[in-house]
């Protein structure tokens, strides 16, 4: 097979993060109507999201070590068969603890399929810039929120949100099982490299890799980053209506970071080639944590637009930048199983941002202390990074 087919394994990985994720993630835009019509609580519906990213940390662990021993294919035709199933079954529920196990659980573990799966083959497919191509595969999920979302927001507009939904299964259905079809493995000689610089864990097992302080210092830096932005970008839209911005106007918020994030993946990528993943990640964690803070001082929809490109481009940039410090730590041989329990913690520090904003919003009718709080988690994330160990040496390559 020719290695030119790996760009279409970078456009496959592309749609599916982008349809999966922008689905899962599309529960921002449901919340409002789904709270005024149902009088269902922003704590409850919002923790239908800290369910699937709970779900999604203990799945994607579980996918990853189903890839390593039978490919990619298998899971991301399993993922795409469930999630369509999961958003036609969570559209037609009365109950909020029915729809918290059916979106909570089943959204997240149908989409937990993909991210893990898809990274790690494509890292496979890529002797060089490999960190350019995982961050394509990713830029799924910044143009989600340019797709996605508003297609959500539209549907809700001319019907209601259990149509919204509905369709969007359907949609789920007709666009990610074909594309589930493309996927291939690698050719060995692309697979093994010889010029391909030994990581330093690559002959470890998996128990040592997940006890190795390479392993916990990513598991760490990746949970504090996504704890940090993930009630930012959850309650971002109703935020910012509460700051008196029109409904479609916010969510056009939410696709102005969806696009930043999809420049900043691609940013990232090419200058973590350049530069080094490490300083390159730390650079972005550290932005990420000063924009989270600036939010409290905005109101003005050129405001909001301003920061949601530096936060989109910031946190949608560093995201791939884990999968890369991964295989070059531990390697391909057990990079489903070790990216996919570090992606377990970060879908744990993904889960708090949800709940957490719902809970303040409850009890103070804003969101002041969720910015903050954010933010001070960011620093966090900042100082663990700083603690990584070094990176195995590169061989140099012949041009």
């Amino acid at each position: 097979m020719s290695l030119s087919y790996r760009w279409v394994i970078v456009a496959a990985g592309a749609v599916m993060t982008c349809v999966a994720l922008g689905a899962m993630f599309s529960l921002a835009i449901f919340l409002e109507p789904m709270a005024l019509d149902t009088n269902w609580s922003r704590a409850g519906i919002s923790s239908a999201m800290t369910l699937n990213f709970l779900v999604m940390g203990v799945g994607g662990f579980a996918w990853g070590a189903i890839y390593d021993r039978f490919g990619a294919r298998i899971v991301v035709m399993t993922g795409a068969a469930l999630l369509g199933l999961a958003l036609v079954l969570a559209s037609r529920t009365n109950s909020l603890l029915v729809f918290q196990a059916t979106y909570g659980v089943l959204v997240g573990l149908a989409a937990s399929a993909f991210f893990t799966p898809m990274i790690a083959l494509t890292t496979a497919w890529f002797d060089t810039n490999r960190s350019l191509a995982v961050s394509l595969v990713s830029a799924g999920m910044g143009v989600a929120p340019m797709t996605i979302s508003p297609f959500a927001r539209w549907l809700i507009s001319a019907y209601d949100w259990r149509i919204a939904m509905f369709d969007i299964g359907i949609m789920a259905w007709v666009l990610l099982l074909p594309a589930a079809l493309l996927v291939r493995q690698p050719p060995e000689p692309a697979a093994a490299a010889a010029s391909e610089p030994v990581a330093a864990g690559a002959g470890m097992s998996v128990r040592r890799a997940l006890l190795s302080p390479q392993f916990i210092v990513l598991a760490l830096t990746f949970f504090a980053c996504c704890a940090a932005h993930s009630g930012p970008i959850f309650h971002m839209v109703s935020y910012a209506m509460l700051c008196g911005i029109a409904p479609m106007a916010a969510v056009s918020i939410y696709s102005v970071e969806g696009l930043a994030g999809l420049g900043g993946r691609l940013l990232y990528g090419v200058l973590a080639d350049r530069l080094g993943v490490k300083p390159v990640l730390i650079a972005g964690l550290a932005i990420q944590s000063v924009v989270i803070a600036a939010y409290l001082a905005v109101s003005e929809l050129g405001q909001f637009y301003t920061l949601a490109v530096i936060f989109g481009a910031t946190y949608g940039g560093v995201m791939p930048l884990y999968a890369v410090l991964a295989r070059e730590y531990f390697g391909q041989r057990i990079l489903g199983t070790v990216f996919g329990a570090a992606t377990m913690l970060s879908s744990i520090g993904m889960a708090f941002g949800p709940l957490a904003g719902g809970m303040v919003f409850d009890a103070y009718a804003n969101y002041s202390w969720l910015f903050i709080g954010s933010a001070l988690v960011g620093l966090g994330a900042v100082a663990v990074a700083i603690a990584f160990p070094p990176l195995p040496r590169r061989e140099l390559q012949a041009a």
